[in-house]
Parts: C-alpha cells; structure tokens; sequence
C-alpha cells in the first residue's frame, strides 16, 4: 500500500491547472532525479495558483498558436534550484528564482510568479529554414502578458514566466550572454507588428 505521502504527490501530480496542462508536466526534474532530490512544493496552494495564470495566460495561448509546447523545466524546490547553482548548470541564485522557477516562494518584494523552461517544435522547424527567431520573442511581446521571456540557442528554448507585477522584458542569449531587447514599442502597435510579419505568413 502506498504511504500518504506518495498518496499526496500523485494527488499533486493530478491537478489540472488549464485545458491542456496538469501539475505534474511542471515537477519533472533531470537535476532532482540525478541529485536524488524531492522536487515537490512547500506550500502546495501558492504553487498551483501561479501555475494556473502561467499556463492560462502564457502556455495555452503559445500552444494554441504554435502546436505543442514542451515543457522542459519549470518548478524548482528551494533544494533542486539551490545544488543546479552550485554545480554550475544555469540555474540563478534562490534569492532570484523564488517567483519565477521556484513556484513556492514569492519574490523579495513579495510578488508571486511562476516560469517554466519550453521548446516549440514549430519554431524549430521553422527557424531550421530561415525564420528569425526574433519574431516570436515580439510576438510574445505584443501578445501575451508575460512577465520574462529568456532566449537560448539549443533548441531555440526559451525561459518565459508569468508574475503578478510583470516587467514585460525579452532578453537574448542566442546571440550576447545577456541582451535586452525590449521594448521597440507598445503592445498592438504597428512596430511590433511589422516585426513578427514573416512569423504570421508562416502561420497561414
């Protein structure tokens, strides 16, 4: 028979936080299982709530416009977020990650947030035959209300969080260790949408 608190983690792992995502897409973690490290939340409710705006308000609109979004890390515990720093795997500081990939904890100043890791097979396949990768980072600029969206080469993976005190910044580490692109206008402006027009053809 299994113990309660397995019990409880699959009751965890069941929850659905929108149409297409369920809490347990989020706990999976390559540092928790090669570090032999729980990757569960402290406070369970918290979690859940910033995970329902980040997938209703983030993830379902990307999905439902680009395909399948795959979910490569999100959560992090305090503990998972803490050893992935200290063995240099590109994980920032806890005192930075709480309200982003550490669900759990609102920041310092006190604002929930939640981010996850993805990767867009569309956006893979289309930047393989000449599109910018730009033109998603503006598209998400002027469409979503996301709070940070983070830009890698592998994979064209990209970082992208929701918080209850969005700053709306995309940085670029596809091409400078650390760039910001924002903004070259405000959302719905013509700026912006001259900027992802080659993305919308492919669309069609």
């Amino acid at each position: 028979m299994a113990d309660a608190e397995y019990e409880a983690l699959e009751e965890l792992g069941r929850v659905r936080l929108s149409k297409s995502f369920f809490m347990r897409d989020f706990l999976y973690s390559e540092t928790a299982n090669h570090f032999r490290l729980r990757n569960v939340p402290g406070n369970v409710e918290l979690s859940i709530e910033v995970g329902r705006r980040l997938c209703e308000d983030v993830l379902e609109p990307l999905q439902s416009a680009f395909g399948r979004v795959h979910v490569r890390s999100a959560f992090r515990s305090e503990d998972v977020n803490r050893i992935c720093g200290d063995q240099g795997l590109n994980c920032a500081p806890n005192e930075r990650a709480r309200g982003t990939h550490i669900w759990d904890s609102p920041d310092s100043d006190g604002h929930k947030g939640a981010m996850a890791c993805i990767v867009l097979p569309w956006l893979i396949d289309q930047c393989a035959v000449g599109m910018d990768w730009h033109e998603i980072a503006w598209w998400i600029h002027d469409r979503l209300p996301y709070h940070v969206a983070i830009f890698y080469r592998p994979l064209y993976a990209f970082n992208i969080a929701w918080s209850e005190t969005p700053r709306r910044m995309l940085i670029n580490r596809i091409d400078e260790p650390n760039a910001t692109l924002t903004p070259p206008g405000e959302r719905g402006s013509a700026v912006l949408a001259d900027a992802y027009r080659d993305l919308l053809r492919r669309l069609r």
